[in-house]
This record gives structure tokens, sequence and C-alpha cells, in this order.
């Protein structure tokens, strides 16, 4: 692909908001195939750009917790869109966090050559909006990095994006930086969340970034730099949520608005209300960060399948899907032990429960894949009856009466799914948002609903 300077989708989202467009973008951070085609569907109803992200964790140039490289990952998605005919012009791909976060064990001089090699790799694969994110501390570093220190690194490597996706023959990465950085995932506590970013602070982190960036010639990189991540005052933890508060951000608000090309990223806003997504976009954190949030409706659904299968099949016939989750969990407690404190049925509920959603690392398990694998082969060979479906998934129930929905396994999780992702495609295309809602409250046939519904039974 030869460079251009047409404007991107990215490029092309900020300058209309920026222009007072009621429009913003919101960011998918997840690898599971069911979550990001409930994506694409959800994109293609509304109307917008999709952008998925992998975070540094994830995917890495050694295969990260998922076992993809950064070329892996983009192959990966652009076959689940060819499946799902999603156009591959509205799918953009982004990195999250790229930097030493992997790597803070050991000292910054090795833990920042990795991170090069791991930006190269991004770039080169078309991952097109980078996350410089140094904020983290290696093993030699002092205990409070200065801003310069983290801003010089992000510009180390920006150089290193630009070159390989020159090298590449790929379009120029677009940039987002900030040093106010939440926890990837989430807080372990909610008293650890950080207090709103003040103006001031916002201030400094874009003129040192700034600079930094000029040190090293990278005045065209820095044209490219379209958002800044910061503490809007939302986060969450295991249990509870730090709720949007609009009056508490209107001084972060009001200084981006005077920073032109410039809009803020919202890391956390998983299980924030419909109305605070609309509300954030407007305030200029034009774009949302969603990961956790669809994981968990992803294992709500699937619990909700697994209620339904118990009903429907004999005891050891089964998955026992939940319960294989839960061993495998057990067997495996790294991603989850740190994070959920308390008696040890207090994490049982954490682990199946918890808004963190560890057990989001867990659904690549060799084993926890083969009792998905049955519990949807055991399901779609069944007539589910109505009378469970209102038990279990009753907004899903709804959708099959109205003939708009399958009761296919794939198709209830994925609608499931795709009911948390349509709150921020609305956010970020009202137009769109408003057009959607005609149709689905638009006359439908009732009575062949019915007889579809009936055939159900």
């Amino acid at each position: 692909m030869k460079t251009t300077d047409t404007l991107s989708p990215v490029q092309q989202i900020i300058a209309a908001h920026r222009r007072g467009e009621a429009t913003g973008l919101y960011s998918v951070c997840c690898s599971h195939p069911s979550v990001l085609r409930a994506a694409m569907r959800v994109a293609a109803d509304y109307d917008t750009a999709l952008l998925v992200e992998a975070t540094s964790n994830q995917v890495d140039q050694f295969g990260g917790y998922t076992g993809m490289t950064p070329s892996a990952f983009r192959d990966y998605v652009h076959n689940l869109a060819r499946g799902q005919g999603f156009p591959l012009e509205r799918l953009v791909l982004g990195g999250d966090h790229l930097g030493p976060n992997a790597w803070q064990g050991l000292d910054a001089a090795t833990a920042m050559q990795h991170a090069e090699t791991l930006i190269a790799a991004y770039a080169a694969a078309g991952f097109h909006k980078i996350h410089l994110d140094c904020s983290m501390r290696c093993a030699d570093d002092p205990q409070l990095l200065s801003d310069e220190t983290i801003a010089a690194r992000s510009a180390r490597l920006c150089a290193v994006a630009e070159k390989a996706a020159a090298q590449a023959g790929l379009p120029p990465p677009v940039y987002v930086i900030g040093t106010e950085v939440p926890i990837p995932g989430g807080e372990a506590n909610l008293a650890q969340a950080g207090a709103v970013t003040s103006p001031k602070a916002a201030a400094r982190t874009l003129d040192v970034h700034r600079l930094a960036f000029f040190a090293m010639a990278l005045h065209s990189a820095w044209r490219r730099v379209i958002a800044m991540v910061v503490q809007p005052g939302v986060d969450f933890d295991h249990s509870q949520i730090q709720h949007y508060d609009a009056a508490q951000a209107s001084a972060l608000s009001a200084f981006v608005a005077g920073q032109p090309g410039l809009v803020f990223e919202a890391h956390s806003t998983d299980y924030q209300r419909e109305s605070a997504l609309h509300d954030m976009v407007r305030d200029h954190f034009a774009i949302l960060k969603v990961g956790p949030a669809a994981t968990f409706a992803l294992r709500e659904a699937l619990q909700a399948l697994s209620r339904i299968e118990e009903e429907l099949v004999p005891t050891g016939q089964a998955s026992r899907l939940m319960q294989v989750l839960d061993e495998t969990m057990l067997a495996q407690p790294k991603h989850w032990a740190k994070h959920y404190p308390g008696s040890s049925a207090e994490q049982r509920l954490l682990r199946r429960y918890g808004l963190s959603d560890r057990c989001r690392y867990y659904w690549g398990e060799p084993a926890v894949v083969a009792a998905v694998d049955q519990l949807c082969t055991k399901l779609d060979a069944l007539a589910i009856p109505l009378s469970l479906l209102s038990q279990h998934l009753p907004e899903q129930y709804l959708e099959v009466l109205q003939g708009r929905l399958g009761t296919k396994a794939d198709a209830l999780l994925e609608h499931k799914i795709g009911r948390v992702l349509a709150q921020y495609a609305r956010a970020c295309n009202r137009n769109a948002a408003a057009a959607a809602l005609n149709t689905l409250n638009a006359p439908t046939d009732v009575a062949a609903a019915a007889g579809s519904a009936a055939a159900i039974c």
C-alpha cells in the first residue's frame, strides 16, 4: 500500500468531532471471536467505523497471553471480518499500552529494547492507532518517573513506529499520548482510582511530549497525535463503578476544547450508563474504550445457556461449562489470585461475577474451549423452549418473539454482547443511532413472528 496524505478514518472522525459534529470513536479491546463478531454487527447496524485494539500484554512479538503476534492478530481479525462480510476499509486496528509494560521487571534499557521490537511489529502489521505508554517504571527506574522521561521514551518509540510503517509501505500511524493512564482492565480496588486530571497536569503532559517529539525531529508525527489519555473520573474495580460526573470534568473538557485537532481518550469506561457515554463524547472524551464489559456480557450469556442446557440435557451429557471454567481458574490462578481478596467463598463469587471479569483470560484454554463447543453443539441440536429463553435470556426472548433473532447459541451470545457495544455506537454516532431506532420500532409482521416462535416451541 502506498502512503497517502488522505485523512484516515480515525482522523476524519476526530476532525468531524472538532467541527462540532456529535461523533466519536469507540474502541473494542478484546480478542474473543464472539465479541468481535458482535462488534462488527453493531458497527454495521449503526454505520460506524470499528476500532479493535490489542494490548501489549495480550499480543506481542512473543505471542502475549493470546499466543498471537501483531501480524497474526491482524490476520485473525481480518478473517473474522471477511466471514462477517464487514468491509476492511471500515476496520481500524489499534495497539494499546505499547511500551515496556510487559517487561517492568527488567532494567529500563532491556525493557525499552523489547518495547521497540514490540512497536515495530505493531506498526509493520498495519496497526494504525498507536497508544504510546511509557508511564510504568522499570526495575532500575526511580520510584516515580518524571514526565520528561516518560515523554522521551514515548518519542523514541514513536520514531520506531514511523520507520516501521514507512518500510512496510503503510500510511503513517496516528498516536495517543498520556501519563495519567488507568490500570488496564480496571482497578484492584476503586479506592486506588485517580482523581479527575487537572487542566494544569494535562497542559504539562502535552507540553513535555511536544518538546520530546520536536527534539527527535518528529514534527510530522506530532501533527498526528490525535488524543491524550486522561482520567475523566470513570473507573471500576471488581464490585463497584465510578460513574462519570460532567461537572467534575468541566474544566478538563474546556482545556481540550482549546487544543485544535485534539481529543481525550477515556479508558475504563466499562459499565458506565449510556447517558454518561453520550455526555463524555459531548465533553470531548471522544474515544471511548471498552473491554471487560463486553466479556462480562459474554460470560452472562454463556452462563444463561448453561442453565438452559441443565434443563434440557441429562446431567452426564451436559458440558458443565461453568464448573470447567472455575476448575481451570483454580488450576491456573495467575490471572486472578492477586486481584480478588477475601475468603475462598468470596473469591469464588468474584471469579464468576467480578466486574473486572478476570475469567476473560481463560476462554482460550483447551478445556474451556471444548466445554463451550459442547454446550453450543448440544443446544443447537435442540429446540429451546421460549419459556426457557424468557427465564434465562429475557432480552433475547423478546427479539426471538418478534422474529428478529434466531435461537442458535452463537446468535444469542452475540446479541447479548451487542447490546452492550451498541450503547457505545449510539454515543459515537447519534444520527445513525436515531435511524437504527426508527428501524427497530418499525411495524413487524406479528403473525409471522408468532408463527416462528410457535415453531421453536
